[in-house]
C-alpha cells in the first residue's frame, strides 16, 4: 500500500515535530499492518509500542491525552481528502 504524499505533507503542516514523528510511526504501522491500525481503539497500544510503555514520555512529547487523540484522529482526515 502506498500513501498519497500530499496527505502526509498536509498532516505535517499541522503538528509539532514530535507529533509528526508519531504520525509517521502510525502511518508506517498502517502500511505494515493494515487499516485496523487507524481505529481509535489502537491509539493506546500504538503509544505503548512507540514509547515502550512509557506513557509519561508520550504525554511529555505529544501533549495531553486530548491533544494526542486529536493528532491521531486529525491526521487521518488528510488520508481521505481528495
Amino acid at each position: 500500500m502506498e500513501l498519497d504524499t500530499t496527505a502526509t505533507v498536509g498532516a505535517h503542516l499541522q503538528f509539532t515535530g514530535k507529533q509528526q514523528a508519531f504520525v509517521d510511526f502510525v502511518l508506517a504501522q498502517y502500511v505494515e499492518q493494515g487499516v485496523e491500525e487507524l481505529d481509535t481503539d489502537k491509539l493506546s497500544p500504538l503509544l505503548k509500542l512507540r514509547y515502550r510503555n512509557a506513557m509519561a514520555d508520550a504525554l511529555s512529547d505529544l501533549g495531553s491525552a486530548a491533544q494526542i487523540r486529536q493528532v491521531f484522529v486529525g491526521f487521518q482526515r488528510h488520508l481521505y481528502q481528495g
